[in-house]
């Protein structure tokens, strides 16, 4: 999973070709807000997708401008395009996430 360090590197991976999952998360709340015991066997089992990892309070004007302000969240590009979100204020299960990956492929 990539962890970007600044916004550029964000918006390098928004114009990457192949499609990216963009996780947003709060560590002011890290343990009720992403599901991080079972995403690195998700991210094992998605290689078609690359995973990005955001603090979204780190980098709240992306949150308002992608329309995120519940977490933990998931939206998804190809190139520049967004291609679909889990955007919502509940936890998610690795059922859920699997299910939502898989619509994307």
């Amino acid at each position: 999973m990539i962890t970007p360090s600044s916004l550029e590197e964000i918006a390098s991976y928004v114009e990457q070709d192949g499609k990216k999952v963009f996780c947003l998360f709060s560590r002011l709340v890290w343990g009720l807000s992403l599901p991080q015991a079972f995403l690195p066997e998700i991210e094992a089992e998605n290689p078609e997708f690359t995973f990005i990892l955001i603090d979204r309070d780190a980098y709240l004007d992306l949150a308002k401008v992608w329309d995120v302000y519940g977490i933990p969240s998931l939206v998804v590009l190809e190139k520049n395009k967004e291609i679909g979100r889990f955007v919502n204020r509940d936890r998610k299960t690795k059922a859920q996430i699997t299910a939502f990956l898989a619509g994307l492929k």
